[in-house]
């Protein structure tokens, strides 16, 4: 196979993720489904996107094991169907059958999601095996962009179909042709390496990469080490407060009196967060995915204690920086998965370390929407919530620093 070949699939991947950056946007329909579908109910609407996100996690594993028995190609195909299929029956939901959108945009949603996300990673980390957090954080940081193109797009669309509380059933249609399009030509393009390729560069320059591959763990193997239970658990607890963020800045920056410019949150945490994969996914390389990760845990907790105190507009500057440091986390987890378990099974291991990212999705959502319901008329009362978050990410930096030290010996 040629190296075009590589270079293809890599941006066959980034297409595809950047239309699944769709789902960092939801705090654009947030107020608008609560509203519509769900009585107002901020708990209710927010579980749609804890749900997508959980079944993202599991779709990931599921995705990740069929390329065992599959080709990539015909498993990303499948996703795409999926998930076109599950958006274009959201849109025909009705307040009297609300919960139908947990199961349309939620559920398929979410596993068409993870279908092509996890897959799309190994078939680009396999092309380029000594750059592994680089090129990790080149397909993960066109997921966080795609929520920067797509959060004006969809607004627009939203505003056209009728505006907030009208236009967001339409808007899932017109989204789901194109989820259909760009997977199905996408799917194409993504073929993986033949077993045992390996670039002359990193044959010379990176001894590990070619071992790895030797000590690749089988996902059954990977279960009965303590370094999955470690990262796992790291993993539910780093993506607390980027989630919650993600969720409501939108609502938070409304809240504040920046209704007129509260798209700008939006965009901060998407934009932000893409810089951020691509950032610390080369940072890493240079570091280590494990004091990267520490790294991050610390600033996110910080960033979450700040929330509150942030005024007037410099709560954009905090919403970037948390997506900042939430994006660092997510384009580091595949790596470090793939450094402590090997390439050869990194689809399949990554989809299981992945429900942790899923248990975390349903805690932060639960959390905020709580808070928010709480803070419908006094924005301060959900600071709560993020003091949570930072407590979690405290939690993270123990994991990662015992995994570390297990690690070691």
């Amino acid at each position: 196979m040629s190296k075009k070949q590589g270079l293809y699939a890599v941006i066959a991947a980034v297409a595809i993720q950047l239309t699944l950056g769709i789902i960092y946007i939801w705090s654009v329909f947030q107020t608008g489904i609560a509203d519509s579908i769900f009585d107002g109910d901020n708990v209710a609407a927010g579980l749609v996107f804890s749900l997508l996100l959980a079944a993202f996690a599991t779709g990931s594993l599921i995705g990740g094991r069929l390329t065992v028995r599959f080709t990539v190609r015909r498993v990303v195909f499948i996703g795409g169907i999926i998930l076109a299929v599950g958006t274009f029956a959201a849109s025909f939901v009705r307040p009297e059958f609300g919960w139908l959108l947990w199961l349309t945009y939620g559920v398929m949603g979410g596993l068409g999601m993870g279908f092509t996300y996890t897959t799309t990673i190994a078939c680009a980390q396999k092309w380029y095996p000594h750059k592994k957090g680089f090129i990790t954080g080149i397909i993960v940081a066109a997921l966080g962009f795609g929520g920067v193109i797509f959060t004006p797009i969809i607004e627009r669309l939203i505003y056209n179909f009728g505006g907030e509380g009208v236009g967001e059933l339409n808007t899932f249609m017109v989204l789901s042709i194109i989820f259909l399009v760009v997977c199905s030509a996408g799917s194409i393009f993504i073929v993986p390496p033949p077993e045992g390729y390996m670039p002359v560069k990193a044959a010379a320059n990176n001894k590990s990469a070619i071992n790895s591959t030797i000590d690749s763990k089988t996902p059954k193997e990977m279960i009965k080490t303590p370094q999955f239970y470690l990262i796992t658990a790291a993993f539910v607890v780093a993506v607390i407060g980027g989630l919650m963020m993600i969720g409501f800045a939108r609502p938070i920056a409304v809240a504040r009196g920046l209704e007129d410019t509260a798209t700008i949150g939006v965009l901060a945490i998407a934009l932000f967060n893409s810089i951020g994969r691509l950032f610390w996914g080369a940072v890493s390389d240079r570091i280590g995915r494990n004091t990267t990760l520490i790294i991050l845990l610390v600033c996110s907790g910080a960033f979450s204690l700040l929330v509150n105190a942030a005024q007037g507009y410099f709560i954009y500057v905090l919403i970037a920086l948390i997506g900042f440091s939430f994006g660092g986390i997510l384009s580091n987890f595949p790596a470090l998965t793939s450094d402590l378990f090997g390439p050869k099974f990194m689809a399949a291991n990554y989809g299981i370390v992945l429900l942790g990212f899923g248990v975390g999705a349903i805690i932060s959502s639960q959390v905020a929407g709580h808070f928010a319901n709480i803070a419908a008329d006094d924005i301060s009362l959900m600071f709560p919530a993020f003091v949570i978050a930072a407590g979690f990410a405290a939690i993270g930096v123990v994991l990662m620093l015992i995994l570390r030290k297990i690690s070691k010996k």
